[in-house]
């Protein structure tokens, strides 16, 4: 697949990977176009078929056919825009550190999206300023005001509704703000001697966690209350890295020290609790069971088994196996004792 130029995408500001891709494409300098709002309607603009899943962003490419097509997970797009664009790229040269930012990248889009969506629907302020919001961002700040009220409501109910889908329940809610809390003092640790999670030049699990924080400090009341109190280097590179284009990189500028106490921090947080849920989802996908429970960090988590984080395993396997053995070994090595090695045995 080619995307066509301008890169062309549909999207919302309350969408993580809209973000997290807009973000992306102002740091490479890749010539754009957003269309806010409603999907269906710009996709019919547009004369494209929707997707069978309806996702943000959801991204136009050129077929060999002449035909145009949308895509939505924003992990292949990325890549394909790698093997596009030959400037300013995201993916470290390094193998092994390439491996490590798939993997913290993934952990951002799967893991941090549980923080997302339990603080903007079950704090009820976050839950009220969202349902206000979210329709005027997809239907434009001259909705009536009328239809504002019932589509309020409607969203409200619905989403609140919904929270128990990601695992998001009063028996989880202290663990999921547990994390949160966490993972904001190992980036504010790490960022004391890192410009970026890899070094000195930003890669694609940078715009994978802004994309998220982009709403956790950006939209949400209750998180970017927690993020300002502990940390504000987080809250001042989450501003910064909106628009990365004037960033000049160098070749040699993932240069973070793999055996770094912040580094092996965030990787530990990983291991605790992104990867014995993808490892009970991919068990529970593989046995056809609807949901799953596991106990992670002393706690018990439950959710619905999705197939689309049993492919993010597998995916995961699959980077895995690419590399060579010496890079395997090395791989290992920093891994060791993070939990994150569990994946691989």
């Amino acid at each position: 697949m080619k995307f066509r130029e301008p890169f062309t995408l549909i999207g919302n500001t309350p969408s993580p990977y809209t973000r997290k891709l807009v973000a992306l494409l102002r740091y490479r300098r890749i010539s754009y176009k957003v269309i806010w709002g409603d999907l269906d309607k710009n996709l019919g603009l547009l004369g494209v078929e929707p997707p069978k899943v309806k996702l943000l962003p959801t991204c136009i490419v050129d077929r060999e056919d002449g035909n145009l097509t949308p895509t939505c997970d924003t992990t292949p797009i990325i890549r394909q825009l790698e093997k596009q664009y030959k400037t300013r790229k995201v993916i470290p040269n390094n193998s092994v550190v390439a491996f490590l930012d798939y993997l913290v990248e993934d952990y951002a889009d799967e893991w941090w999206t549980k923080f997302m969506f339990h603080y903007r629907w079950y704090p009820q302020e976050d839950a009220k300023n969202a349902s206000q919001l979210l329709p005027i961002l997809q239907e434009g700040v001259d909705i009536p005001s009328e239809k504002l009220s019932i589509y309020s409501d409607y969203i409200y109910s619905r989403q609140v509704s919904r929270l128990h889908v990601v695992g998001s329940s009063e028996s989880t809610a202290d663990l999921i703000e547990q994390s949160y809390l966490k993972a904001l003092i190992v980036l504010e640790k790490h960022f004391e001697k890192y410009k970026f999670i890899f070094g000195s030049r930003p890669s694609a699990s940078d715009f994978a966690i802004y994309g998220q924080l982009s709403q956790l400090i950006g939209f949400d009341p209750t998180p970017r209350a927690i993020a300002h109190k502990v940390a504000p280097r987080v809250v001042a590179w989450t501003s910064i890295m909106e628009d990365q284009c004037g960033f000049e990189p160098k070749d040699d500028d993932w240069n973070v020290d793999l055996s770094s106490s912040s580094l092996r921090e965030l990787l530990k947080e990983i291991g605790s609790t992104y990867v014995p849920a993808l490892l009970k989802n991919a068990s529970a996908f593989e046995e056809d069971e609807k949901e799953w429970s596991a106990s992670i960090n002393g706690a018990t988590w439950s959710q619905n088994t999705f197939a689309y984080q049993a492919k993010c395993f597998k995916w995961i396997r699959d980077e895995y196996d690419g590399l060579s053995r010496k890079n395997r070994d090395t791989l290992l090595q920093v891994l060791d004792g993070t939990g994150c090695e569990k994946l691989f045995f």
